[in-house]
């Protein structure tokens, strides 16, 4: 459980990082605890008026399908967005991510609107994603946009989960903080349509749908991402199998968006591959600076690749892409995992700093997405509560501040920058760098 007065703290650190937007600091708290629902804010399943939560590729929740109760079966919204209250919060967009036990709790007020109610007291309004017209269309088969081809970021990002497992499989190779394998089997369980490969007619059925139907041009980017491929899918390597989408996706809609792939640290020759195919952004993430976590959080990873060949393949990939193209994130806040990680806010951020600069001294500018400790993974288990908030609110400082160091924007592909307009909503990273500050789209 939380702290009962977590007010308290927040505002304490609202005081002590002035730099750091307030409406970050809410955010940031929402996404390493988590958020609870009264029933009568769940969004209604898949057939109401508010875009529901898609699962598009890890669960995003402190408890699992069966310990969520109501908000499994009356599904909680995709996002929520943040407005006024007492702390005045400029529009601020945050992915859900359900925790019963949280202090935060999105409920109805005595005149029936939603609001943020922190240790009992409403702190702002609460906005929901309207239901998109492309979802409430069927493929010719019957499947959902959803199931297929989910939206996030309030519509701008496309993901595409083109592969729903991960061939990194078992204690000594998955990733520690990773749940993609467990939530998995837990949608097949509750007999939830998640089609383990998607097929590529599928996507391109799915993506026609939401190019005829979303008329504003709301999406802007898609990306293409799914489990590590050790071996080989439907005889393909992993960069011919993600490669395989951009192809068709950019043969029937090219340019239409900013296409992007998920993918490991690959050998240049695969690299090109994907750039080949008409992707434009690469994602090889590296998940934790730190050597010795690297090997104990990745060792799927460290066995296949291993970290310092990692690093090589990304700045390699430069070469390819461009650095500002090259965007590999990293999960904020396993650094301060326990039993193996830093004891200190300050040790754990000094890391970090470190990464920062190691890739944005080669022009190569990370993203991160915050940790939420999902309850089947070993680092979930064992760190309930995740890090500690002042790591997350001290993270966006170092970011903002080896971002202007290095003289470099934030990464393309991600929307808008600054406090009000960011619509990423994972972490607040995007909040948090100052409005005009953001990278334009990325080059052809």
């Amino acid at each position: 459980m939380e702290t009962p007065n977590r007010t308290a703290l927040v505002e304490d650190l609202m005081e002590r990082f002035p730099h750091v937007p307030r409406e970050a600091v809410i955010k940031e708290d929402l996404l390493r605890g988590g958020m609870a629902f009264d029933e009568s804010a769940l969004s209604g399943g898949d057939d109401g008026d508010v875009k529901p939560k898609s699962y598009f590729i890890f669960s995003f929740d402190h408890r699992t399908l069966p310990e969520l109760g109501q908000a499994a079966l009356n599904r909680p919204p995709e996002e929520i967005v943040l407005t006024g209250g007492p702390y005045e919060l400029r529009r601020t967009v945050v992915s859900v991510r359900v925790n019963p036990d949280s202090p935060y709790r999105v409920k109805g007020g005595e005149d029936g609107s939603l609001g943020l109610y922190l240790d009992g007291r409403r702190i702002s309004d609460v906005g929901l994603p309207p239901m998109p017209e492309y979802y409430r269309h069927k493929l010719s088969n019957g499947k959902s946009v959803m199931e297929v081809a989910p939206t996030i970021q309030w519509g701008y990002l496309i993901y595409l989960t083109v592969f729903r497992v991960c061939q990194y499989f078992g204690a000594k190779e998955e990733c520690q903080y990773c749940d993609i394998n467990h939530n998995w089997r837990q949608h097949k369980a509750a007999g939830r349509p998640y089609t383990g490969v998607k097929p590529s007619d599928e996507i391109l059925e799915a993506l026609e749908i939401i190019d005829k139907y979303d008329t504003a041009k709301a999406s802007t980017a898609y990306t293409l991402t799914g489990g590590s491929i050790t071996s080989k899918v439907g005889g393909k390597d992993e960069a011919d199998f993600y490669g395989s989408y951009a192809k068709a996706i950019e043969e029937t809609f090219p340019r239409r968006w900013i296409g992007k792939v998920v993918a490991q640290a690959l050998p240049l020759d695969d690299v090109k591959r994907f750039h080949d195919y008409g992707i434009q952004i690469y994602h090889p993430n590296f998940e934790v600076w730190d050597k010795r976590l690297f090997e104990l959080y990745c060792p799927g990873k460290e066995r296949y690749v291993g970290r310092e060949e990692w690093h090589k393949r990304i700045l390699d990939s430069t070469e390819v892409f461009g650095a500002r193209n090259v965007i590999p994130n990293f999960v904020a806040g396993v650094e301060m995992a326990e039993p193996f990680g830093f004891q200190t806010v300050d040790e754990a951020i000094a890391s970090t700093q470190e990464g920062l600069r190691f890739f944005m001294s080669n022009g190569v500018v990370p993203r991160f997405t915050t940790w939420c400790p999902e309850p089947t993974t070993p680092l979930g288990k064992a760190n309930p509560q995740g890090a500690p908030l002042e790591y997350h609110i001290r993270l966006l400082e170092t970011y903002r501040a080896t971002l202007e160091e290095y003289g470099l924007t934030s990464p393309p592909g991600y929307g808008p920058a600054g406090p009000g307009r960011a619509v990423f909503s994972v972490s607040s990273f995007m909040d948090s760098i100052p409005e005009g500050a953001e990278a334009e789209a990325a080059a052809s």
